[in-house]
């Protein structure tokens, strides 16, 4: 995975579509992270720094509409968000774009969509906005943890820990997507490491011996029966 990609954040409440565009965002040059709500996409813009939104109106409790607005007010006279955000909706009157523009959207694209449409919408908005500048050193936190996402290192306190490469490129991919359950075929390519699949099961029983109190009853890597792990912060 390109850490000079631009990342962008897909919100919607459909796995079908959240998947189909993971998929052919990613195969279109863009890391991507997928978000299932408003809660999980605040989560996730908590936590990680994103190029752009993708984020879809029709969405039960908090719309996009709604996460909109909220994610552009402002603080100090200033925006909370700068992020570029482009809407997607089957509302396709003008009234309903000018909502959505008036609430601080970038760009509104109606469904049905043709995905490359997407994509040369997505590059329009990222050519008129620089990119975000990324930070010397990262890190993500949990309980007594730090882990360097730059250099990929972890540290108990001001402890480092001894993580062998598969284990930091496994931890890598997880806490960059906090509550986001990701296969192990995921897991495996996005760490760069080869063989059978079921090696990712070997190698989190090791880090998680590493990160755990009790490596039976995982706090922070939890299973997902039937598809693989998640990484979950709190």
């Amino acid at each position: 995975m390109d850490q000079d990609e631009p990342h962008l954040l897909v919100v919607d409440d459909d796995a079908r579509i959240r998947e189909l565009l993971r998929r052919y965002l990613a195969g279109s040059g863009f890391r991507v992270t997928i978000a299932g709500d408003a809660a999980e996409a605040r989560s996730k813009l908590a936590s990680m720094e994103f190029d752009l939104v993708v984020l879809d109106v029709m969405m039960p409790g908090e719309n996009g509409f709604d996460l909109t607005r909220s994610l552009r007010e402002t603080e100090a006279g200033r925006k909370t968000l700068r992020t570029p955000i482009l809407l997607l909706t089957a509302m396709a009157e003008p009234g309903d774009r000018i909502t959505g523009l008036e609430r601080g959207a970038d760009d509104y694209l109606a469904k049905p969509f043709e995905p490359r449409e997407l994509v040369l919408r997505i590059r329009n908005i990222l050519q008129r906005v620089p990119l975000a500048a990324p930070e010397p050193h990262r890190h993500v936190r949990f309980g007594v943890f730090r882990f360097d996402l730059e250099r990929s290192e972890l540290f108990r306190g001001e402890e480092p820990v001894r993580l062998t490469a598969a284990e930091a490129g496994l931890l890598s991919a997880l806490v960059r997507r906090p509550s986001e359950a990701i296969t192990r075929e995921t897991l495996a390519e996005e760490a760069q490491f080869s063989g059978n699949v079921r090696t990712v099961d070997v190698q989190m029983t090791r880090l998680r011996r590493k990160v755990e109190t009790n490596p039976k009853f995982p706090r922070y890597i939890q299973t997902v029966r039937g598809t693989g792990y998640v990484f979950k912060p709190d």
